[in-house]
């Protein structure tokens, strides 16, 4: 059979009646009316209604088409006509014409269907053909299928638009698209790595790449100036419904430039992207610093679709008499609170005291949250009793508060825990009162992040990555506080309160990168053995250089407004980062790990973890996950000595070979009184700090099947 003189389905328009077109495609939708049948005929193009009409139609197609069943391939040929005056269907874009069938053949027949695909009603009027109630898991589970739907076949067709236009836009400006390696070195990027081991090079591995980083700056370094590339990326972190392991970046570079230049040119691009999605931006996008973003929303990631910005008022209750502002402001905390205007009625007594005070708020991490309603020109709260006049008439204008506004405050001597928790109040009130405006994109640039984080042992870690440039190079390396201070000359773009992409300019001086790697407590050797490459690279002459990387996949699901990325990913990962389709990841054979040497890695040396097993001190840390401080293993070996001692008498005085698990009667215990009370070790991180693992506030424990 021939397919050269085939016409899409989505192409027949009211011009090509009187004409003969040959289809090809699915059977959408099958309507029998006594011997006359309709059918809407699907392919990627679009939908178009088919007849077999026995006055006109062979009586053996006729025939063949009665046992039509949904999803069944098919081509046609046949007759363009117009519908009868009345029948069009409006429903598709083909509604004013329909095909004729003269000749039909059966290319492949399908199996009843695990979820309905059409969503195309045949009748004006009629109810959607297809269920949008069908879970994930089964739709993911046979991708293939899903991929049929027109929603989600559009998804695709319009990333595939952005892609190109991405490429285009780029090309126009003298950047030249170049594949890196994905096969590479683990380095350290701030996410696990995906290891593949080696068979030629037993016991090494290569890395799958976070990013491109280390590849696009020897390019610059290359001298070609501009380079991009949708980059394939990996990183094994926890999933979110807007991330995957697996995902796509737009990753870019240049030379010769500043930040000025990046935000121009991806401002550009971003307005051209979100036009194909029928979305205006307008330009130039705002900017925030990291600091005045954190200070006002609680976010590094800011959504400005609504207002609710924080207002600091630590200072009106500098001489307080409510005790509990006073106590935290002596131990240097800070008051910050919202002005929720207008939403007296939507947030009632009740609903302040017994839900956000009492369990939401504190569920976000603050120990207490303080409300007021403005009444009558007047402030009413539970405690309103313990401020005085001028403080109230502080608040009352430093909000710039109207009847029937709602003010809400988080005090306490943590300043992060006060921006933290409100940050997420914010958000939560905005959902819950409707403040969010539909259809509205605020794009925003997050500028000058810090440079470094604090880490538990009192040193530092990259905030961004260890290549990105400091906003000064006159820091003193091992002065951990100074470093602490230092801001970096990067940059996030951020949409809605989602991060859409980000990057810096890059360090090009060979002391500087080192002097940097010495702040992060890398020795001359670890600079070697990690990045020696990198560094001797640095030794030829690198220009001023700077980049971005933009996750495609955010960018297209924002576009689309779809509500996770993995509906505009053709084969995405679940929430597991298990594919129902593949089975993938799987168990492999022994042989395979065998030729891989992977059945015991290190030869005659135990497996990783059995070392801690053999010592009962050992084993008990590796068991109960808590470290053991070397100071501490005499006393702990001495208490484990004893304990073993004592059980093997009251196993022997049991009548038992083995000793008995408890010589004591169960009982429930408690801590005495009624209130509940957080440790004060939590407080001060000491609770956790022999910890091995820690995954935010909680002990991380070992998985119980290993």
């Amino acid at each position: 059979m021939s397919f050269s003189l085939r016409t899409f389905c989505g192409s027949v328009k009211v011009e090509h009646v009187g004409r003969n077109v040959q289809l090809c495609g699915w059977v959408d939708a099958y309507r029998d009316h006594g011997g006359l049948i309709f059918i809407h005929l699907r392919d990627r193009s679009g939908i178009v209604q088919i007849v077999f009409n026995p006055e006109i139609t062979p009586r053996e197609i006729c025939e063949k088409a009665s046992s039509l069943r949904a999803e069944y391939c098919v081509s046609v040929e046949g007759a363009v006509k117009k519908r009868l005056a009345g029948a069009e269907n409006p429903n598709i874009e083909t509604g004013q014409v329909e095909v004729v069938v003269g000749r039909m053949t059966i290319l492949a027949e399908s199996d009843p269907l695990p979820f309905a695909i059409s969503d195309k009603a045949m009748v004006a009027g009629a109810e959607k053909a297809g269920s949008e109630s069908v879970s994930e898991e089964l739709r993911l589970q046979y991708r293939y299928l899903d991929i049929r739907r027109p929603a989600m076949h559009n998804n695709l067709l319009l990333r595939h638009k952005i892609f190109q236009c991405v490429r285009r836009f780029l090309d126009e400006r003298g950047f030249v698209e170049v594949e890196t390696p994905v096969l590479t070195m683990s380095t350290p990027e701030g996410a696990r790595d995906y290891l593949v081991p080696s068979r030629v090079h037993p016991g090494n591995f290569y890395a799958l790449p976070q990013s491109p980083q280390l590849f696009k700056q020897l390019l610059m370094i290359g001298g070609l100036e501009r380079y991009f590339q949708m980059a394939r990326c990996f990183r094994d972190e926890d999933l979110r419904p807007n991330r995957q392991p697996e995902f796509t970046q737009l990753d870019l570079e240049a030379s010769f430039i500043d930040e000025e230049f990046l935000y121009d040119l991806i401002e550009e691009l971003t307005v051209q992207m979100f036009a194909l999605g029928g979305i205006s931006l307008s330009r130039p996008f705002p900017r925030m610093t990291y600091a005045e973003a954190m200070d006002t929303t609680g976010s590094d990631r800011p959504d400005l679709r609504f207002g609710l910005r924080f207002v600091d008022v630590t200072d009106v209750f500098a001489d307080t008499n409510y005790s509990i502002f006073r106590q935290i402001l002596k131990r240097g905390g800070c008051i910050k609170g919202i002005n929720i205007k207008g939403q007296s009625e939507g947030l009632s007594k009740n609903v302040l005291q017994n839900e956000y005070a009492k369990e939401i708020a504190p569920s976000f991490g603050a120990k207490g949250m303080t409300w007021m309603r403005a009444e009558g020109g007047k402030l009413e709260s539970n405690i309103v009793q313990f401020f005085s006049e001028a403080e109230l008439a502080a608040l009352w204008k430093r909000f710039d508060v109207q009847d029937g506004d709602v003010l809400i405050m988080v005090a306490d001597p943590s300043y992060a825990i006060v921006t933290s928790a409100l940050g997420q109040l914010r958000l939560h009130l905005a959902n819950r009162l409707g403040l969010i405006p539909e259809d509205l994109f605020c794009p925003l640039w997050v500028t000058e992040f810090p440079l470094f984080e604090a880490t538990e042992e009192g040193g530092v870690t990259s905030s961004h990555h260890p290549f990105t440039a400091p906003d000064r190079t006159d820091f003193d390396p091992k002065n951990a506080e100074e470093l602490l201070g230092l801001r970096s000359r990067a940059y996030d773009l951020v949409m809605n309160g989602e991060e859409l992409g980000g990057g810096s300019i890059r360090i090009n001086s060979r002391d500087l990168q080192r002097k940097i790697f010495s702040a992060l407590g890398l020795s001359e050797e670890d600079m070697r053995e990690k990045f020696g490459f990198f560094l001797t690279a640095f030794d030829y002459g690198a220009p001023p250089h700077g980049g971005l990387a933009l996750g495609m996949d955010r960018v297209v699901s924002m576009i689309l407004k779809t509500p996770s990325i993995r509906d505009v990913i053709a084969f995405p990962k679940n929430r597991s980062a298990g594919c129902p389709l593949t089975g993938a990841p799987s168990v492999v054979k022994q042989e395979q790990l065998a030729e891989l040497g992977l059945l015991n890695l290190g030869g005659k040396e135990v497996l990783p973890g059995a070392a801690e097993k053999e010592n009962l001190l050992d084993r008990v840390s590796w068991v109960s996950r808590i470290g053991i401080d070397p100071a501490e293993r005499s006393v702990m070996e001495e208490v484990l000595s004893q304990a073993e001692a004592l059980a093997g008498i009251a196993g022997k005085e049991a009548g038992n070979e083995e000793p008995i698990r408890s010589v004591l009667p169960a009982s429930h215990r408690t801590r005495p009184g009624l209130d509940a009370k957080r440790s004060e070790l939590a407080e001060t991180g000491k609770l956790l700090q022999s910890a091995p693992a820690v995954k935010g506030n909680y002990f991380k424990v070992a998985s119980i099947l290993e």
